[in-house]
């Protein structure tokens, strides 16, 4: 019997990826001014960043405790072996909430096989993460050995995040009212990323869409020089700007000779914070030999 893979909705994968490798994605939640969303079921990312456009505000809940303790009870009746891959606990509580659960099962199924796995990552850096661990139950790898990848990702993803209007920032806590009005008035770009701890910070800042584009292929060779960056998966995702993860995947291609890709939109948890316009790109600055 194959392991199962679960997670939740922050990971952002392309829906026919989470399909081709049967995760078990479950929703976050997403909440405006009167109503509560499922992240992907009954809302989508196009709705979210429409809505933004025009001035709406979305913020997040995270997933209940009864959702994980039907899923892993359910797991644990039919004796499946498990890993729960978690959105960042610096950004969420789903972690926490299901390490819990699985360890308050333990007394009524003391042979249950779930394991609980802090991403330290989010949206599709934390998606690849996801992606490998399904590939690998797919080819009928050991539960050890997709644990061992797991740790070695968590330890070497890097996330480079630009948004396009710094005001997103600004209502996630991000940066403060000032910065976000003199960043408008110059066309100020942040560069952000997410160090091991799995927080979200600014590191840097560059004028112009053109030049931070520019600047973030920089930083995938300064970080991703070691790591055959050409045979890896890179991981490009957006907030309803495919024509700008185009144009980075192609700047992509011409400066180090990457070919494979995985591509998509930030979803409507992650988006609810960063806004249209957003664009992310994710790669290992290590080369992963298991």
């Amino acid at each position: 019997m194959g392991v199962q893979i679960l997670a939740d909705s922050g990971c952002d994968l392309p829906g026919n990826v989470v399909e081709e490798y049967n995760i078990d994605l479950l929703p976050i939640i997403v909440v405006d001014d009167k109503d509560e969303y499922l992240d992907g079921v009954t809302i989508t990312p196009k709705q979210i960043y429409d809505d933004m456009r025009k001035g709406k505000v979305y913020k997040t809940a995270q997933i209940g405790p009864k959702v994980f303790q039907e899923k892993f009870e359910q797991l644990a009746k039919e004796g499946k072996s498990a890993i729960y891959i978690a959105l960042s606990s610096k950004l969420s509580g789903t972690y926490q909430t299901a390490a819990l659960i699985v360890e308050s099962l333990k007394d009524r199924y003391p042979d249950m096989d779930i394991s609980v796995i802090d991403s330290k990552s989010a949206s599709l850096g934390f998606g690849l993460l996801v992606h490998k661990a399904g590939v690998m139950a797919k080819e009928g790898k050991s539960k050890e050995e997709i644990l061992d990848m797991l740790d070695f990702y968590v330890k070497h993803i890097e996330h480079i995040v630009t948004v396009d209007d710094i005001e997103y920032l600004f209502r996630g806590g991000r940066v403060s009212r000032t910065q976000a009005f003199v960043g408008g008035l110059l066309n100020i770009k942040p560069i952000l990323e997410m160090p091991r701890d799995g927080t979200l910070v600014p590191f840097e800042k560059t004028r112009g869409r053109s030049k931070v584009l520019k600047r973030m292929i920089e930083i995938i060779g300064e970080r991703g020089g070691k790591a055959d960056l050409k045979n890896q998966t890179i991981g490009i995702c957006h907030g309803d700007d495919i024509e700008g993860a185009t144009k980075l995947k192609e700047m992509i291609m011409e400066e180090y000779g990457c070919t494979d890709f995985i591509i998509g939109m930030i979803g409507a948890a992650i988006g609810a914070h960063s806004g249209p316009g957003t664009l992310t790109v994710y790669f290992l600055n290590e080369k992963f030999t298991g």
